[in-house]
């Protein structure tokens, strides 16, 4: 069972890599540090959108319009880190 804890926390950690990923080039672009011409950062962002937005639409949907910010990503990140937590636990 810690074997199967320890596979689902690396796909966890990769999966949180991919959101903090997602949400520096969004800044990028946003903010105009890298053009949005730019073609391997506009592909590597709508990969990782297209990976994404299927597990962040639900979680946008229920969480209040707050404008510019949102805060999916945060929300997903620290469901993900309580579920690895929660399985720790029961492990052990």
């Amino acid at each position: 069972m810690t074997a199967f804890i320890q596979i689902l926390g690396m796909l966890i950690n990769a999966f949180v890599m991919l959101i903090i990923i997602q949400f520096v080039i969004g800044l990028l672009f946003a903010f105009n540090v890298v053009n949005t011409s730019n073609q391997f950062l506009a592909q590597v962002y709508q990969s990782i959108n297209s990976l994404l937005d299927p597990v962040l639409a639900p979680i946008r949907r229920i969480l209040p319009q707050t404008g510019a910010l949102d805060f999916s990503p945060l929300v997903l990140i620290l469901a993900l880190n309580a579920i690895l937590i929660v399985l720790s636990n029961v492990a052990s």
